[in-house]
C-alpha cells in the first residue's frame, strides 16, 4: 500500500483568480485527483476576494495581497513563512511570474519537488523592468528535483541546472474534451469564426498578431475571443483602428463544457502565442476536434507536430492570415488534422498524469527518507 502524503503545493496561482492561465488549471486537475490519496494544501496568492477552502478535497490558502506587483512580492515573502509553520512530508513549489522561486529548500528539512510550468525571467524583466534572470537562475540552482510540461522545458531546466533529476509530465485535457461532438461541415462553412481562448496578454499571447491577421482577411472572418486579462482595453482599441471591431466577439471568460463546445465549433483555432511552456489551448483544441493554427515555437512544436495542425513563425501576422484562408479554402485539409489532432490529444490524459506526477512524489519522498 503506498503511503498517504501530507503535500503543501506553492502554487503561486489559484484558477479562481481573474485572468489566471493554464497552469493554475493544470494546479486544479492533478490536485483533486490525488486528494483522494493525499492530503492537500495549496497557498495560492491572494487577490481581492479570495477566500480560503475546501475544493475537491484539496484545502485552498492565500498570501500577499494588492495588485500584480506587490502582490507577487508579498506572496514570495510569505514562502518561508509558509514552510517553517506546515508539517507536511513534501513540499511542490511551483515556479511563478516574475521571479520563480525563492528556494523553499532552505527553509524547511523535507523534500521539495519544483514544478516548472514556464521559465519566463527574461520575457517578465523586460515587462517589469526589472533584472529578474538572476532570481530565476537562483531558484533553479535551489532545487534538485524537478517537474517539466514539456520536453524542451526540461531540457532548459538540464542546461541551467546541471546534475538536477528531471521529470517530464506534460498538461491534460478533460475527457469531455473528446465527447464534444463539432459539424464537419463547419469547416466549409464561411460563418464558422476563428478562435482564440486565453489570457489577454499582449505580450505573451500574441493576440495583436492575430489582430493584424484579420484586417488581412475578407470581410466575412469573424473571430470569437474568449478570455480575460490586462491588455482587453488595449486590445479593444486596436481592434477599433484597425476596423475588424465589428467582425469580433468578446465573448468573456469561457470554462467547462461551453469552452469544449466552443473549440468543437470553430472554424480553426488560433494559437498566436509568442512564448509558452506548454500550450494548454492547443491540447484542448485539438482534443475538440479543430483545425489548430499555432506559432512554431519549441513547445508548441511538441504539441502541434506536422500532420497534426499547421504552424507559423511567430510575429507574421501575414503568415497567419495566410493559414487562415488556407484552411478555410481547403475543408478536406482541415477535416484530416481534425481527425489527426483528437488522435494526438489522447496522450493528455489527466488521470493518467496525475498518476506519473504522484510516482515522482513517491520517489522523492522515499530517496529523502532513505
Amino acid at each position: 500500500m503506498t503511503r498517504r502524503l501530507r503535500i503543501l503545493h506553492l502554487a503561486y496561482q489559484d484558477h479562481l483568480q481573474p485572468g489566471s492561465g493554464g497552469g493554475a488549471v493544470r494546479t486544479l486537475e492533478i490536485n483533486r485527483r490525488l486528494a483522494e490519496r493525499h492530503d492537500i494544501t495549496v497557498v495560492a496568492a491572494g487577490w481581492p476576494g479570495a477566500r480560503e477552502r475546501v475544493e475537491g478535497g484539496v484545502r485552498y490558502r492565500h498570501a500577499g495581497r494588492g495588485r500584480t506587483r506587490l502582490r507577487a512580492l508579498t506572496y514570495f515573502a510569505s514562502i518561508p513563512w509558509q514552510v517553517r509553520r506546515a508539517s507536511v512530508d513534501l513540499v511542490v513549489d511551483d515556479f511563478g511570474a516574475p521571479i520563480g522561486s525563492v528556494g523553499p529548500t532552505r527553509f524547511t528539512g523535507v523534500p521539495v519537488v519544483a514544478m516548472v510550468q514556464w521559465l519566463f525571467a527574461q520575457e517578465m524583466s523586460t515587462k517589469y523592468h526589472l533584472p529578474l534572470r538572476w532570481a530565476e537562475d537562483a531558484g533553479l540552482r535551489s532545487h534538485a528535483d524537478f517537474i517539466c510540461v514539456s520536453q524542451g522545458l526540461a531540457d532548459d531546466v538540464a542546461i541551467r541546472r546541471p546534475g538536477a533529476r528531471v521529470h517530464v509530465v506534460p498538461n491534460g485535457v478533460e475527457p469531455v474534451a473528446f465527447e464534444v461532438v463539432g459539424d464537419p461541415g463547419r469547416f466549409g462553412d464561411p460563418a464558422a469564426p476563428v478562435v482564440f481562448l486565453g489570457r489577454l496578454d499582449i505580450g505573451q499571447k500574441g493576440l495583436d498578431v492575430l489582430l493584424d491577421a484579420m484586417s488581412l482577411l475578407p470581410d466575412e472572418v469573424r473571430v470569437v475571443i474568449a478570455g480575460d486579462g490586462p491588455d482587453e482595453r488595449r486590445l479593444r482599441s486596436r481592434a477599433a483602428a484597425l476596423r475588424v471591431g465589428h467582425r469580433i466577439d468578446w465573448a468573456g471568460r469561457v470554462s467547462g463544457q461551453a469552452k469544449y463546445e466552443l473549440l468543437a465549433r470553430a472554424g480553426q483555432v488560433v494559437v498566436p502565442s509568442r512564448y509558452e511552456t506548454f500550450g494548454m489551448v492547443a491540447a484542448e483544441g485539438l482534443a475538440a476536434g479543430a483545425a489548430v493554427v499555432a506559432t512554431d515555437i519549441p513547445c508548441l512544436r511538441e504539441v502541434v507536430p506536422d500532420g497534426v495542425g499547421r504552424r507559423v513563425p511567430p510575429d507574421d501576422a501575414a503568415a497567419l492570415a495566410q493559414e487562415i484562408a488556407l484552411l478555410r479554402s481547403r475543408p478536406d485539409l482541415a477535416e484530416q488534422l481534425s481527425r489527426n489532432g483528437r488522435s494526438a490529444a489522447r496522450q493528455y490524459d489527466w488521470d493518467a498524469l496525475a498518476a506519473a506526477q504522484e510516482a515522482v512524489y513517491h520517489e522523492v519522498v522515499r530517496r529523502a527518507t532513505r
